[in-house]
């Protein structure tokens, strides 16, 4: 059944810049696409890609130069030309792996082996967020809102400062995590008056609203409730965005998901199941009372689950998903118009990435096609039993088993079939290989394109060159 197109409000795309950061021309490309998507302003996420100064320099990126200042300058003004609002997202308790990673920086963890969460306890912990975000802030002028993070903070209560803080009567992990972000919120208000601060909402998912009442942030903050699951709980989603609501957090965001989010290691998105995810938000939206102001949605596309995990979807990858994810919200159901929309701005014949073909050679709606096209035909090598479970095939399995190999037993006339079988998947993958990589570093730094390709190609492919060398240690002692 048709829910109503999403009501009233911004439609936000977030950029996830930790590990694949677009070049400046290809950012600028995917800016110009999503004005033409219908999209309002751009959820930047920075992390160790902004230029950090002064004592912060060490928080930039190592394997590849952070953005310049005029970069980001150039970007915004792109952006606001084209209509779209800037709103970054820096993390200011859970999710600083790119700063307490820094050993200078370890003493502000909340416990030693969480990389992730600040302890709360520090002042100069708070000092330390609030330059982080004087930066960013004086880097983007004219701004009027800020994404302040605070999901996922892990062991949080966990360290010794923590457990002497809780064991005074009547205090809990919940007032503790409303305490710092109440304290970063009205240091941010009392330095930029005039700021909106936004913020995820899972860690207080589990609070009363009293104990939302009396924390301090009503007024001050703008939770953001996140679910990227198709099967996403309405009837549940509802109900907290109730509570926040006769909480006294009155402006509330939403936040879907077209990439980055079904699994940590996923190369090619699955178009459906993000969409699934937009119709059971409509539902949502549709299903809310009249007095929840619902501010907009921020369709995420995550590039790492953290900072330390593997690289998810590449976006030209996730073009198609969130072109279809957008053309949804507007259209309140996935129909057949909406598709078409989706199939006439990027010139392809299918939403999903793995099933398009070009309907046109323009390029310019559609920026990173080439690549996405290239990376699926490899995924589908990569992916093919043939070439993933080689070893375990009949001849490998019968007459070049580990224990043959050992002992150099092994029959050259079938060996030799298969070395030339498994050359041949060696010489297809390369070729392939090559290709991604010559497109791949138009779009992305040489780091991205190397890490992309020993994390998704070379596990694959080094199991096929042992055997070829076995084999022919194997020939040299069985063939004159």
């Amino acid at each position: 059944m048709k829910a109503p197109p999403w009501p009233k409000g911004k439609k936000l795309v977030h950029l996830d810049l930790k590990g694949a950061p677009p070049r400046e021309e290809y950012l600028h490309k995917l800016i110009d696409l999503f004005s033409h998507l219908g999209v309002d302003g751009l959820l930047m996420e920075y992390e160790d890609m902004f230029p950090y100064e002064g004592e912060l320099k060490l928080l930039q990126a190592a394997a590849q130069p952070a953005y310049s200042p005029e970069q980001i300058s150039s970007m915004q003004e792109f952006a606001k030309s084209k209509g779209m609002e800037v709103i970054p997202l820096v993390q200011t308790f859970g999710h600083m792996e790119f700063v307490l990673k820094h050993r200078s920086m370890w003493s502000y963890r909340e416990v030693a082996h969480c990389v992730g969460t600040l302890n709360p306890h520090k002042e100069e912990g708070v000092r330390l967020v609030m330059e982080m975000l004087r930066q960013v802030v004086d880097m983007h002028p004219g701004l009027n809102t800020l994404h302040i993070g605070a999901d996922e903070v892990y062991m949080l209560g966990e360290g010794e400062e923590s457990k002497l803080w809780l064991s005074s009567p009547g205090r809990t992990v919940e007032q503790l995590f409303l305490s710092h972000v109440t304290t970063v919120a009205k240091a941010i208000k009392q330095q930029w008056p005039h700021m909106n601060i936004i913020m995820w909402d899972d860690m207080m998912r589990g609070m009363s609203p009293d104990t939302l009442k009396d924390s301090g942030l009503v007024g001050l903050v703008q939770p953001m409730l996140w679910d990227y699951t198709p099967n996403l709980d309405v009837e549940k989603t509802v109900s907290l965005l109730e509570k926040y609501h006769r909480a006294g957090l009155t402006d509330l965001w939403a936040a879907s998901s077209f990439k980055g989010s079904t699994s940590v290691y996923t190369c090619v998105p699955r178009t459906q199941q993000h969409v699934d995810n937009h119709l059971q938000w409509l539902k949502v939206a549709a299903s809310l009372s009249g007095g929840v102001n619902i501010k907009g949605i921020a369709i995420t596309g995550w590039q790492r689950y953290d900072h330390m995990s593997v690289l998810c979807e590449l976006m030209p990858v996730g073009l198609p998903s969130l072109a279809a994810c957008l053309q949804t919200l507007l259209h309140g159901q996935f129909s057949a118009e909406a598709q078409s929309k989706v199939m006439e701005v990027l010139g392809v014949s299918s939403v999903e990435v793995e099933a398009m073909e070009r309907t046109s050679e323009a390029e310019s709606l559609f920026p990173g096609r080439r690549l996405a096209e290239l990376i699926v035909e490899l995924n589908s090598l990569l992916n093919s039993e043939d070439v993933r479970f080689f070893e375990d095939n009949m001849f490998v399995r019968g007459w070049f088993s580990p224990y043959q190999r050992q002992r150099k037993m092994v029959t050259p006339l079938i060996t030799m079939q298969i070395h030339s079988q498994a050359s041949a998947y060696l010489d297809t993958l390369q070729q392939k290989v090559e290709a991604v990589r010559k497109e791949m570093v138009r779009l992305y730094p040489d780091s991205t394109v190397q890490e992309w390709i020993e994390e998704h190609v070379s596990p694959v492919m080094a199991p096929l060159q042992k055997i070829t060398e076995d084999i022919g240690a194997c020939l040299k002692e069985m063939v004159p």
